[in-house]
């Protein structure tokens, strides 16, 4: 089969696409027809060897696809021919053909394509579990989400609102990137040169109740100063490179909080999380409350850029690389 394996850590310039085997079917296995696969910023991490989890190298890239079942056990919750979406986790998910864990499986809903299922469950679960589990959020408060034209931040702006937000105010580089925001939900867009004294206004100085962070860097310590009070600030990511550090004196003075919110430690060490999560969102999906994303597409051969969008901060929506 034909796939996108990492043989060096060199960087997303070292992913190759190459054949390879396909992979071996193990007990219990659900066997997949990969049409499409998800990228997310672990995957640039791992091709330079940086991220807390290292598979065993070569590596086959991603950890979520879209696709035909094509192979189940009898107690698996799919079916051979049907339209599914799925978490590989620690890569094997951008090649021909995929196998994953039974309870990593689910039905893609009839209005989603499989292009737009394969940007489903990584980021959408991911700021589900940031918003519901570990951000507490209330009925009716603002939500600001950071990188908001990218696959975490488009996510929170198409979800944030069915899970609750009264507001969403996103945070762009770009004037282009304001108009990705918009298109995906957003009540309110703000440029990040002067982005503070921006929320403090369109806030009338109350401040958000949320910020959700996948960027860190130097605009951290401003994320707790746009803080009403009793906010939180949820700790996703640190796309922007430096990892920050806060100094806690100031989560006194608005009973603040800063709040670790890793998606996958959670899924990987509280059984059935996953099917929980699934549950509440798959609904909201079919209905049309939470819209699909709108991904931007890659074919197979482009894997390498694909990933280093994500990497050099260019990715404009959810990057998913199409297989078939």
């Amino acid at each position: 089969m034909r796939a996108a394996q990492v043989s060096k850590l060199d960087g997303p310039e070292s992913i190759e696409v190459v054949d390879i085997d396909d992979p071996q079917v193990f007990p219990g296995g659900v066997v997949i027809d990969v049409h499409a696969a998800g990228v997310a910023y672990p995957d640039v991490l791992m091709t330079r060897g940086q991220y807390q989890m290292k598979p065993e190298m070569p590596y086959v890239v991603g950890g979520e696809v879209a696709g035909i079942v094509r192979e189940a056990p009898e107690d698996a919750p799919v079916r051979a021919g049907e339209r599914v979406l799925a978490l590989t986790m620690l890569g094997n998910a951008m090649a021909e053909t995929a196998v994953t864990t039974k309870d990593m499986v689910f039905r893609l809903p009839d209005n989603i394509s499989l292009e737009e299922g394969a940007g489903i469950l990584f980021n959408d679960l991911t700021v589900h579990f940031c918003l519901r589990k570990r951000g507490r959020l209330a009925a009716g408060e603002t939500v600001l989400v950071h990188g908001a034209a990218g696959g975490i931040g488009t996510s929170t702006l198409r979800m944030a609102g069915a899970l609750g937000a009264g507001r969403v105010i996103a945070v762009v580089s770009t004037e282009e990137k304001a108009e990705i925001a918009r298109a995906n939900g957003a009540t309110d867009v703000v440029l990040t040169e002067g982005w503070l004294d921006q929320v403090k206004q369109l806030t009338g100085g109350k401040g958000v109740d949320i910020v959700l962070d996948p960027v860190g860097g130097d605009r951290f310590t401003d994320s707790i100063r746009a803080l009403a009070r009793g906010g939180r600030v949820l700790v996703v990511g640190f796309t922007g490179g430096d990892i920050p550090t806060v100094k806690v004196n100031r989560l006194l003075l608005k009973n603040a909080e800063v709040i670790g919110a890793g998606w996958g430690e959670w899924l990987l060490n509280t059984p059935g999380y996953l099917q929980e999560q699934w549950a509440e969102v798959e609904p909201l999906l079919a209905s049309g409350k939470i819209a699909p994303p709108k991904p931007v597409l890659y074919p197979l051969a482009e894997a390498a850029a694909a990933v280093a969008a994500l990497d050099n901060r260019t990715a404009k929506g959810k990057v998913v690389v199409t297989i078939r």
